[in-house]
């Protein structure tokens, strides 16, 4: 037998539908925003870690001489050219030298520590230039030994870091002790170095050979010079990568 109202049947059913409706569409919005954010989390722990980079070195790295050196040190000029990818941190410490016996040894310094704790993924080695004066190159015959030591020390850590050690830059005028007779003397032992460790030479001084312009004091690369440096290792790093 049909109903007398069928009508009002089809308005309780819609009723119920709609009311239904209320119910589940709250529900399916949050399921939504769930998954979407869930989705946002994993993307973003899926970002690579930056690539870190320690900058060891003397007042050269640093950036004495540089008026904002906390932007135009070669590290921080370093830090631009490689992009975000990369973290560069500038160790460098003024006055320092290799030699562990020399007036003032990286070693000692608390740069070195942090640098170590840093557990940088690369490693860019400027030293030598303060080794030149002659209280530390009087123990010369030890460069070799202490700057194969400091190789090791990075090599063996955890992080595993590439290691590239650089050949100093020019000395355009003779101060504070440093000379280029005695850099003469040094630079074909950091090759010699970098052929026994099998780590990859940066030629700095070729890089600023005839560039005394770039030089202040004839010492210290000014801003130019800087940049000049952090070119020539995001060159290597990124022949390398």
């Amino acid at each position: 037998m049909k109903s007398k109202n069928p009508p009002n049947e089809r308005r309780m059913v819609l009723c119920n539908f709609v009311m239904r409706l209320r119910t589940i569409i709250p529900v399916l919005a949050i399921l939504v925003l769930q998954v979407s954010c869930g989705q946002f989390k994993n993307d973003r722990v899926s970002e690579p870690a930056p690539i870190r980079v320690a900058c060891i070195g003397d007042s050269i790295t640093f950036g004495a001489n540089i008026q904002n050196r906390a932007h135009d040190s070669y590290p921080a000029d370093l830090q631009r050219m490689l992009g975000k990818r990369y973290e560069v941190e500038n160790f460098g410490v003024s006055g320092a030298n290799l030699i562990k016996k020399g007036d003032k040894p990286y070693w000692q310094e608390s740069e070195f520590l942090v640098a170590t704790t840093f557990a940088p993924d690369i490693v860019i080695i400027l030293l030598g230039t303060n080794d030149t004066k002659p209280q530390n190159w009087q123990y010369k015959s030890e460069f070799s030994a202490d700057f194969q030591g400091l190789i090791g020390h990075f090599a063996a850590l955890s992080s595993k870091p590439k290691i590239w050690i650089c050949i100093p830059v020019p000395v355009y005028k003779s101060n504070w002790g440093i000379n280029q007779p005695a850099l003469d003397e040094l630079m074909p032992m950091i090759r010699r170095i970098a052929k026994a460790e099998k780590v990859p030479v940066i030629d700095l001084f070729a890089a600023l050979s005839n560039r005394p312009d770039f030089f202040a004091d004839g010492i210290h690369p000014n801003e130019k010079g800087a940049e000049c440096i952090a070119d020539a290792i995001c060159k290597n790093i990124y022949s390398a990568n």
